[in-house]
């Protein structure tokens, strides 16, 4: 089963500073931890995707406009208090075991090699749609 995991930032549940106040050091070793991650992930035959997102500031949402040229609305976003920072798409046995990879990328380091506890949102990716459509 392939499920998403999806590394999310809030205003309220980031109890660190942003990136911008980490120091270099800190910013390589959380780095070196992601490598590391995703290294041991492909050796084990579980990595099927992972990227982080830039930051949200450059993010665009395109809309179509009733078949004329899109609506393009630039960031930031004051109004969206989450963000979404990366993803990995693993493929593993069982739910639980995504949650246990989940669980490892939340305890990436942060500023002075504190664990982030950033919170990992795990869902499954549908291989099909449900039967009842």
């Amino acid at each position: 089963m392939k499920y998403m995991l999806l590394m999310q930032f809030s205003q309220e549940n980031a109890d660190f500073p942003g990136l911008d106040q980490w120091k270099p050091e800190e910013i390589q070793a959380h780095v070196r931890f992601m490598q590391r991650t995703n290294a041991d992930l492909a050796a084990a035959g579980e990595l099927v995707d992972a990227q982080g997102l830039a930051m949200p500031e450059t993010a665009r949402i395109v809309r179509s406009h009733g078949g004329g040229a899109p609506v393009v609305t630039e960031g930031p976003f004051p109004e969206s208090k989450e963000w979404v920072a990366g993803w990995w798409i693993v493929d593993c046995d069982t739910e639980r075991r995504a949650i246990e990879i989940a669980a490892a990328v939340s305890a990436a380091p942060g500023p002075g090699g504190r664990p982030l506890d950033m919170p990992i949102e795990v869902r499954q990716i549908m291989a099909a749609p449900p039967a009842e459509l």
